[in-house]
Parts: structure tokens; C-alpha cells; sequence
């Protein structure tokens, strides 16, 4: 494991989804105050930068362009144990705690009418899959839709897709339960690769499934097989595949470029393209005015002191999004 990487350094606190009130701020923090309902997000958002005052990216040039170690802006960490060693932090967030210190570039503001349990959602899973389907690929009505991987993120996909009037939403895992959950979120079609035909690979099962290839792919999962599997089943001469899915190995893409020559389109998609600090709220309140779902998402609810009982039900495949509340 290469020491260097900012996921690598221990002691730390997990966690990068959240939300919380604010319990105090440092000095020149003017955008939230005390008793605020925040989201904490990994993705920095400083809001003045030329990154974030542009259309076409939700980079953030300011904060975005190195490894988070600790605290973005002077690298330190606001941890410490019992002993006064340090515990580093976890992509700005570390929420895997009853208080944690987080940067105002990585915290967002929303309202206190929505639900705590469905403000923690759009902390970043969520709003990844959703942000992927209305503002990367701009799903449109009466369009194909393949997912690879159910977890949350594919399911908010799912969500946003059918809410856009996606005729047909094709869902690709290796566990057969997720069919069943997902035509809960708007998946029409299941394909399970381990239950395919040998003869046939899934992209083509899914160009038999949508005529010649579906107009948007979704890779949810991290694997470079699959990104290209994903771009594999999407139609010649408007196929979009989004990648979402963080690759896991740091395998090299590859790609047909004939294949793109002849139309087809790959992008990625961090966060779902969301800027934090604008799109948040939008979505908070879309869900209070009744236009974006965000019912089902929420598989189990733990008490902190049983958080190993989340990390179980992740590793049993039995959770889409499981919540683990702080109080006592």
C-alpha cells in the first residue's frame, strides 16, 4: 500500500456521509452558523475559484486538485486520541463520529424541513446517481437506460432515469435479490451476468434487450471490465456511458476507438456533477415539493455503539443505504 495516499494514513475516523447541526464555527466562517442543518460533502466547493464559477464542471480548482489530508487548507488534522496522538481524517468529512471538524468548502447548508434521514442520503451517494442522470447524461423521455451495479448509487440512477421517462431501465448485478428491490426505484429489466448465456456476452444481451445498444450506460461499480462492458452496450452513433464508479485497482480503460468514431461517447462523473453548495438545497427541496423520490433508500437503522452491524448487513449484500444515528 503506497503510505502516501490519503486513504492510507491510520489511525483515522471513517465515514462521508452525514448530516448534523452545527455546534460552534472558527473564526471568518460566515456561511453557516450555530444551530445550522448541514450536509458534509467530500467534494470541496470554496465557490470562488474558476472552476466553481463555471457551468461546465463541479471541480473546485482552489481545493480540489490535491489529495484531502486532514484539513484542506493547512493539511493538519483536528484529531487526537486519549493519548494526544494524532487520528487524520477522511476526505474531509469523517463522520464516523458524534462530533467531527469539517472545512466550510466541504459543508453545505439546507433547510430544517426535510427529514434528517433523507438529508443524510444526499451527502453523497444519492446525489451521485441522481446528478449522473439529470445533469451528466441528461437522460430524456422515452430513452434506454443500463445500470451496472444496484447498490444506492445505480438505484438513484434508476430514480432519476424514471422520473426523466426512461422507457426501458436495465439493471446489471450478481445479486438476484436486487431485481426485486430494484423495480421498487424504476429498473423494467434485470440481467445477471453469472446467469447469462456463455455464447453471449452482457453488452450483448443488451443490445438484443434495446435494439442495437442502450442511449445512456451507467458504470456504478469501480471496475475497468465493466466501464468497458458498460460502453460495449451503448448504441452506435448517440450511446452515452457515464463512469461513476471509482476504479478500485487502477486498471487501465480500454476502449475500441473505432467504436467512438462512429459516435459513441464515455465520460466520468464525480459526485454526479453536482456543485455542492447550489445543488444540494435544490434537491432538498425537490424531494419536499414531492418530485424527486427518495423512499426505499434507507435498508436498516443502527444505533452507533452497534456500527459493525452496518458494515454486516453491507457485506451480506442485504444494504442499499444503512443509518446509524449518534443519538444515545
Amino acid at each position: 500500500m503506497n503510505s502516501s495516499a490519503p486513504t492510507a494514513r491510520f489511525p483515522r475516523i471513517l465515514g462521508h456521509e452525514a448530516v448534523g447541526l452545527v455546534e460552534s464555527v472558527g473564526e471568518n466562517v460566515e456561511e453557516v452558523k450555530e444551530g445550522d442543518l448541514v450536509v458534509p460533502v467530500f467534494l470541496p466547493n470554496c465557490g470562488e475559484c474558476i472552476d466553481c464559477g463555471s457551468t461546465k464542471s463541479n471541480n473546485c480548482t482552489k481545493f480540489g486538485n490535491k489529495p484531502i489530508r486532514d484539513m484542506p487548507r493547512d493539511g493538519t488534522s483536528r484529531f487526537r486520541d486519549m493519548k494526544g496522538e494524532v487520528v487524520h481524517h477522511l476526505l474531509g468529512v469523517s463522520s464516523f463520529s458524534e462530533y467531527t471538524v469539517v472545512d466550510v468548502t466541504h459543508v453545505v447548508k439546507i433547510t430544517h424541513d426535510i427529514p434528517l434521514d433523507k438529508a443524510c442520503l444526499l451527502s453523497c451517494g444519492v446525489s451521485t446517481g441522481i446528478g449522473a442522470a439529470w445533469k451528466v447524461a441528461d437522460v430524456e423521455k422515452g430513452t434506454t437506460v443500463a445500470i451496472f451495479g444496484l447498490g444506492a448509487v445505480g438505484l438513484a440512477v434508476a430514480v432519476a432515469a424514471k422520473q426523466r421517462g426512461a422507457s426501458k431501465i436495465i439493471g446489471v448485478d450478481l445479486n438476484h435479490d436486487k431485481f426485486e428491490i430494484g423495480k421498487q426505484f424504476g429498473i423494467t429489466d434485470f440481467v445477471n451476468p453469472s446467469s447469462t448465456s456463455n455464447e453471449k456476452s452482457v453488452s450483448e444481451v443488451i443490445k438484443d434487450m434495446t435494439n442495437g445498444g442502450a442511449d445512456y450506460c451507467f458504470e456504478c461499480i469501480g471496475l475497468a471490465s465493466l466501464m468497458t462492458e458498460a460502453f460495449n452496450s451503448s448504441r452506435e452513433g448517440w450511446g452515452k456511458t457515464v463512469i461513476i464508479g471509482v476504479e478500485m485497482h487502477g486498471s487501465p480503460l480500454t476502449l475500441n476507438p473505432y467504436d467512438i468514431l462512429k459516435g459513441k461517447t464515455i465520460t466520468g462523473s464525480l459526485f454526479g456533477g453536482l456543485k455542492p453548495k447550489s445543488d444540494l438545497p435544490l434537491l432538498a427541496q425537490k424531494y419536499l415539493d414531492k418530485e424527486l423520490n427518495l423512499d426505499g433508500f434507507i435498508s436498516q437503522e443502527v444505533d452507533f455503539k452497534d456500527i459493525n452491524k452496518a458494515f454486516d448487513y453491507l457485506l451480506q449484500g442485504k444494504s442499499i443505504r444503512c443509518i446509524i444515528r449518534m443519538d444515545p
